[in-house]
């Protein structure tokens, strides 16, 4: 049996986007927190009562626990992007895969008071041993993006192809990616004044990865 895409959302391993009827759509950010940029994108949220799901490293979680703690207080989701951003290639052993996402899990639980019930893999590999591992560390979900909502942030590739993507392609139930750190100067922030408002203005509700997933089901391909 070929283990794609449809294989893992079958048996609710993974999700991908969710369906729904309601203008709902999860923004989601990779790889931080870092302290030059997350906080301007926590300002943003507020501004226009998003919610949002920030898949942290746990090692930058140890770094920046003042901007941890802040997210959880200001109502966002914090979930599990391994402790190292380790990435499952093959050749890779699984118990030191599993190490990484529970150093991960103990760091984000000590510094915030919640335990992530939600993981994301570095770079979206997934296969058998990603999910078991996430598994055995006691994640609910593990969670990828919406295919036509991956915004390369992260490769500066300009403001207006960042908003063009997200909004020219914006449906109810999608997952967005989009980082809240990355090794160059990210054009996210910027990208997110036109981004909120133009959704809310559309009357979509910007949520949490978690209370998507309580209003609908994930996609079935």
């Amino acid at each position: 049996m070929k283990k794609d895409r449809k294989y893992y959302e079958a048996r609710g391993d993974i999700v991908w986007e969710v369906k729904t009827d309601e203008k709902m759509i999860a923004l989601t950010f990779d790889d931080g927190p870092n302290p030059r940029i997350t906080p301007l994108i926590l300002d943003l949220l507020k501004q226009y009562d998003a919610k949002a799901t920030f898949f942290t490293l746990g090692s930058r979680v140890q770094q920046f626990p003042e901007l941890a703690r802040r997210v959880v207080a200001e109502g966002h989701e914090l979930s599990n992007h391994t402790y190292n951003h380790l990435y499952f290639r093959s050749g890779l052993d699984e118990a030191r895969y599993l190490d990484d996402i529970l150093k991960a899990q103990q760091v984000i639980r000590q510094t915030t008071g919640q335990l992530p019930r939600l993981f994301r893999p570095p770079g979206g590999y997934y296969n058998d041993a990603v999910v078991h591992a996430a598994k055995l560390a006691g994640i609910n979900q593990v969670v990828i993006w919406s295919w036509h909502q991956d915004t390369k942030d992260w490769r500066n590739p300009g403001v207006d192809k960042i908003v063009s993507k997200v909004l020219n392609n914006a449906r109810n139930g999608d997952i967005v990616l989009m980082h809240d750190h990355a090794e160059r100067t990210s054009q996210t922030v910027e990208a997110l004044k036109t981004i909120l408002p133009e959704l809310k203005q559309r009357g979509f509700r910007m949520v949490t990865v978690s209370e998507l997933l309580s209003y609908g089901k994930p996609v079935h391909r």
